[in-house]
């Protein structure tokens, strides 16, 4: 049996990267008394959430204070940490991009964000990343010691595509660190996250910033973990909320067995192929 006991880190993100920070690093340490082997921070877990803020708290990969700390703790306590995402600032453009430490507190992948969140939803909310953001274009599969991994980022899980692909390539688990908003989020965050695991019999993993009132953009929470039959088998509410589960790599190939998904497609009639 493969089990991996996950750590979803649903902080309170606030106006203070220091602050922020701190946050992240009690998380981790409860998460590691806890036996966590995999921990999982949100997307832009040391920044608000908001255009301006992405260029005020925007670090070089090559000097960054916050993927220092991310380095220290997973080599300190022996554990993978999947650093949400942070606004990350290269040849005077900035990327919203995750990292993923090993056990040694080394890189081993790193996630720009190929989906930029341009929304208009008329009366309710407007976003547009792309004034400030560029959009990666590299797809992620990492390899660990449990298998391959996939990484996403919020708005590119509406994408079937992208999660197809990762799974072609063996990802056995789908992350997607994001912050749905109060409009989008209860209509589709739970959706979205079993339906990824559903189609694709993959465990899928979605970890957000808590709601923060005080913010400018209110985050849904509701971190989340799905199982390959499409099930919720773990879920936080919208406040700041650690959820420690462990979760079985065997389900996969069982579901995959029962329900033989991936083998009945008509790859005769149509494929999704990577450029």
């Amino acid at each position: 049996m493969t089990s991996v006991k996950l750590a979803l880190c649903q902080m309170n993100v606030i106006d203070d990267k220091k602050e922020n920070l701190k946050t992240a690093r009690s998380m981790i340490t409860q998460s590691v008394s806890e036996h966590a082997d995999f921990i999982v921070l949100p997307e832009m877990f040391n920044c608000p959430y908001s255009n301006d803020k992405f260029i005020e708290y925007a670090e070089s990969e090559e000097n960054s204070p916050t993927l220092e700390e991310i380095s220290s703790l997973a080599s300190a306590n022996n554990v993978y940490i999947l650093a949400g995402s942070i606004p990350e600032k290269e040849d005077n453009k900035l990327y919203n991009t995750s990292y993923l430490f090993n056990r040694e507190g080394e890189i081993i992948a790193k996630h720009r964000k190929m989906h930029l969140f341009d929304i208009d939803v008329k009366d309710k909310i407007t976003f547009k990343e792309s004034d400030v953001l560029t959009a990666g274009d590299e797809f992620t599969i990492a390899k660990t010691e449990f298998g391959k991994i996939g990484i996403g980022i919020c708005y590119d899980i509406r994408f079937p595509e992208l999660a197809r692909i990762m799974v072609e390539e063996g990802a056995l688990v789908l992350f997607y660190p994001g912050a749905f908003n109060m409009t989008t989020g209860p209509a589709h965050w739970e959706l979205l996250f079993r339906s990824r695991a559903l189609d694709n019999q993959v465990f899928c993993v979605g970890v957000a910033p808590a709601l923060n009132e005080d913010a400018s953009y209110h985050s849904y929470g509701n971190s989340i973990i799905a199982n390959p039959w499409g099930e919720v088998i773990a879920q936080a509410g919208e406040k700041e909320e650690l959820i420690i589960s462990e979760i079985n790599l065997d389900e996969i190939k069982k579901i995959r067995e029962e329900l033989p998904l991936l083998k009945n497609k008509r790859e005769d009639l149509y494929e999704v192929i990577k450029k």
